[in-house]
Order: structure tokens, then sequence, then C-alpha cells
């Protein structure tokens, strides 16, 4: 992403933050900015929902923007979280520093929101094949930030199972790139966020 994108949509976050008028925050990288619309007016339709996604956002950027964009005005009753993904690409990040990357985001949403519960997702596999080096280090990271879940605030939660096939295997029916989503897979993600979510919002 260029930095006058990056910039632009930042702005655009930063007067949504303004508003104050979110109860279900979905922060996170493209992965999350690119939600299927259809998937997301039928499953979070019914709340005050926002998308604080941000294509190519590692962990650092998520943290610089909870510092740093006025984003203490808003009160969610839930944060959706996915990231990680880009600090094995964009940052050449080892499991253990990506790991160290996430529980930073989320102790800044604890300080941040201290009444909101948070469910973390796990990374959520890519590369096409079961076999990928790729795969190891994603599931080194979930194991490590799975011990965030203290079953009262923050709550994780590993969906990647859904969008492989039998064989451990990726299709380009669920991802094109073998990273980012179709319309398809997002509905599978959010028929697996919906109860979870719903939960944490009572």
């Amino acid at each position: 992403m260029s930095i006058a994108r990056w910039n632009q949509m930042n702005d655009a976050l930063k007067a949504r933050s303004a508003q104050a008028d979110v109860d279900v925050l979905f922060l996170g990288d493209s992965i999350t900015e690119m939600w299927d619309k259809g998937a997301w007016d039928s499953h979070f339709g019914k709340y005050r929902a926002a998308n604080f996604g941000i294509g190519g956002d590692h962990t650092g950027n998520v943290l610089w923007r909870l510092k740093n964009d006025g984003m203490d005005k808003l009160r969610p009753k839930a944060v959706v979280l996915l990231i990680g993904v880009n600090n094995f690409g964009l940052c050449g990040e080892r499991p253990e520093q990506v790991a160290q990357g996430v529980k930073a985001v989320v102790a800044q949403l604890r300080q941040l929101y201290p009444d909101t519960k948070i469910l973390l997702n796990g990374i959520l596999p890519f590369k096409q094949s079961a076999q990928d080096p790729a795969r190891a280090d994603v599931k080194a990271v979930n194991r490590e930030i799975a011990k965030l879940d203290d079953g009262s605030h923050v709550f994780f939660r590993d969906y990647g199972a859904r969008f492989l096939q039998p064989n451990g295997d990726i299709a380009k029916e669920t991802m094109p790139d073998f990273l980012h989503l179709t319309p398809q897979a997002y509905n599978v993600w959010a028929e697996a966020l919906a109860p979870d979510i719903e939960k944490l919002v009572r």
C-alpha cells in the first residue's frame, strides 16, 4: 500500500473514531479491510460495527494507530482482532517476534478499553501447501497467543481449519492468492465469528 493511501484511510478512521458510536470494532490488515459487503451486512448489520482494517498493516502499525488516532474516544463492547500475517512477509519476523507484536496490541487494547471483550483471531493459514514452512510459523504464533485467552476479557479463536481442504492445502476458490479471502470464504469466517460475537456483546 502507498503511504498516500494509508494516510487517506487512516484519516477516515480518525474521523470515524470521533463519532464514538461503535459497538463491534474490527481491527486488522487487508483481510479485515476487504470484508465482503454481503457477508458483513448479513452477519454484522444488526450491530454498530466498524471496519478498522488497513491493508499492509502489521502489529506495529496497529499499535501506533491505537496510541495516536483518537481511538480512545471509542467504547466498543467487542473488538475482533486479526493481525500478524504481514509481520512475516513485510517485516521478515520470526514467530516469537510476531507473537510479541500481537501481545503488545492486545495489551494496548486492554489498557484502552478495560471493559471491552477482545475476540482474538488466530492468524489464518496462508500459502497453498500444508507442507509450506509458513504454515508451521503460523501454528507457532497461534500456540503462543492462545495463552492470552483469560476467559473474561480476551477470547482466542483459531478458525483457520475452516479454510483448508481435507489434506490441509488451500484451494484457489477460498484464497485466490493463498492469502486473501473470496466472498465465499468471508461467509465462512462470518458464520464462525457470529455466534462468538453475539456472546461477547450481550
